[in-house]
């Protein structure tokens, strides 16, 4: 479908931005003008004086936030119809423009840094710093690992050659990957990530079965490539945790986001003790599939068939807004006003990014990008986007700019709650005995997917980070190693260890943001504990919950989960959700 042939309430409004792209080129102009050669002279060296360090703040900030508009901006454009190269050259002079930019700034954080205890302290406590106490206090918390001026900008610049691993691995998986025709449905097709995916979902064993083994063929024939650019990207992050003085790149990694490593290890810990009944999920499926042998192609076989909630985007958000009444009716009315005002791109068109995400920005509504289908996922999508766009408008809306942003480590949680009060309220309305086992199937396939095979990724990345931080080389076969020992470890003996998949760490492009899938299982696992009080306590609860979407980044992200009743230093919440599966599987149990 071309993109002329949508109507125009189901795409979203970019004129919040700018009213057109010949707009967009004037602002960028007059910014390069304006910033691409400013001169920081007035504040270099001065950031000791109170008056001068707020100049600078409310500069920085207004160069941030032009930044952050023209940015967005390109790269939504972008998403519409990647084919038009006009939006990746807008994209790519940002990008340069911002890391020239960031290089001439690379002074502050050191300057800031050098500040005595006394300084730096007398500035968190002036309420005129009030935006900025908690921006300051991290700096305070990172004086051991910021270095002199002239070592932050060669760091600066390096940035850019150093964040190569992941476009090069991007390369090769798009590009030079290669994957061949093949058969789906009796018809010869050619053989996508995509496609891959649908066919692992499917009835279709045969199909399933050669697709997996075609699919991981093509990651083998280029395991040495992938291989070199994996271990390339772990010595980078040991090359910064060195330069940094951090005492590993997991700890790096977790102080860069301000989260005790105690969570890190509550997760592995929580996890490893509940694989039994992972094993016992694996087995299970495995009796109702009436297989001899279960592959690991067969992981996504649907148990239960004539199942699948079917409704068009109209029905399926009327839905969604009904699902999230546990969050009260001002939760209700933005969902609503969302899709009013056009926050939402809702359908598949010719050359339209794939996939969906939610984009915000400070002073300008959430937006939500969307390749809606009639299927039971994209309901769920709905939902799960819509949390992170309501996440944003709330950080937004209550905090200043400077605190506005909450940090990756809390994105997964809003978006998640959605989804488990969605999946609560499906199931809690039907009384089709087959569409409660679709519905609980699909929980636990969640669960699996989003808290244990993300606890998998997380412990593949810690093991491999160690051997290369001791001296050891990161080989082909090592890696290969330690991920087919980890899938026996979290599937167990109710599956075959098919030989293809100790190849799978090769094909996760997440690996390249290192450290970053365990935050999909801790908020998958806080989003439980916040659901579960919610649905017991009620208008308390949703209190809390609305102070924990507003909390922005005012403090450390541990600390804001708190609001909603979550600590994540302490077992409890794991338990919680360890136990959760194991309710779900239970009741799955029951009803066969």
């Amino acid at each position: 479908m071309e993109r002329k042939d949508i109507k125009e309430e189901l795409k979203w409004d970019l004129s919040a931005f700018y009213e057109s792209d010949e707009a967009w080129e004037k602002a960028y102009d007059e910014f390069v003008k304006t910033y691409g050669d400013y001169d920081y002279s007035a504040f270099q060296g001065k950031l000791g004086n109170k008056s001068v360090l707020l100049d600078f703040f409310a500069l920085e900030e207004k160069i941030s936030r032009d930044v952050e508009r023209l940015y967005v901006y390109a790269n939504m454009r972008h998403d519409e119809d990647v084919r038009v190269s006009k939006y990746n050259s807008y994209i790519a002079k940002m990008s340069a423009t911002y890391g020239k930019i960031m290089a001439a700034m690379a002074f502050v954080d050191p300057e800031l840094t050098a500040l005595s205890d006394e300084q730096l302290n007398s500035f968190i406590q002036d309420k005129d710093f009030s935006d900025y106490d908690y921006r300051l206090s991290r700096i305070a918390k990172a004086k051991a690992h910021v270095l002199s001026e002239a070592e932050e900008k060669l760091l600066a610049l390096a940035a850019d050659v150093m964040s190569g691993y992941h476009s090069t691995f991007s390369m090769l998986d798009n590009a030079n990957l290669n994957l061949p025709k093949n058969t789906l449905n009796g018809q010869e097709v050619q053989m996508s990530h995509g496609l891959y995916g649908l066919v692992l979902h499917s009835e279709n064993r045969a199909d399933r079965e050669s697709w997996f083994k075609k699919y991981y063929e093509a990651y083998i024939k280029l395991i040495d490539a992938i291989t070199q650019t994996y271990s390339g990207n772990v010595k980078k992050d040991i090359f910064y945790k060195t330069a940094r003085k951090y005492e590993s790149c997991l700890k790096m990694a977790l102080e860069g986001e301000d989260v005790s490593e105690q969570v890190y290890n509550n997760l592995i810990e929580a996890v490893g003790a509940a694989l039994p009944n992972v094993h016992r999920y694996i087995s299970l499926r495995k009796k109702i599939l009436g297989y001899e042998t279960q592959h690991m192609y067969d992981i996504y076989a649907p148990l239960v068939e004539n199942a699948e909630i079917k409704l068009g985007f109209e029905e399926a958000y009327e839905l969604v807004v009904e699902g999230l009444a546990p969050l009260g009716k001002e939760y209700q009315e933005l969902l609503r006003t969302g899709k009013r005002d056009r926050w939402i791109d809702v359908h598949e068109n010719d050359g339209k990014r794939s996939g969906a995400y939610s984009m915000g920005i400070y002073g300008i509504h959430p937006y939500v990008l969307l390749n809606y289908q009639e299927t039971t996922n994209d309901i769920f999508t709905v939902a799960h986007e819509m949390g992170h766009a309501i996440h944003t408008y709330q950080s937004s809306d209550e905090q200043p700019y400077a605190k506005s942003q909450y940090t990756i480590f809390l994105a997964e949680i809003a978006s998640t709650v959605n989804e488990v009060l969605l999946m609560k309220h499906l199931y809690a309305k039907t009384e089709d005995k087959n569409v409660k086992k679709f519905l609980l199937n699909y929980y636990m396939d969640m669960m699996r997917a989003t808290l244990f095979r993300q606890t998998q990724f997380a412990e593949f990345e810690q093991i491999a980070h160690a051997k290369a931080e001791n001296g050891e080389p990161l080989t082909k076969e090592n890696l290969c190693d330690i991920y087919y020992g980890l899938n026996k470890k979290y599937y167990g003996d109710g599956i075959e260890h098919d030989a293809e998949i100790a190849y799978e760490w090769a094909r996760i492009p997440h690996f390249y943001r290192s450290f970053y899938v365990y935050k999909y299982a801790t908020g998958i696992i806080s989003a439980i504990s916040i659901v579960k009080r919610i649905l017991a306590e009620g208008e308390p609860a949703v209190k809390d919950y609305f102070e924990f979407l507003r909390g922005g980044n005012s403090t450390d992200p541990v600390s804001i989960l708190k609001k909603a009743g979550v600590d994540l230093t302490t077992k409890a919440p794991f338990e919680t959700a360890m136990q959760e599966f194991e309710n779900t599987l239970e009741e799955f149990e029951k009803l066969f």
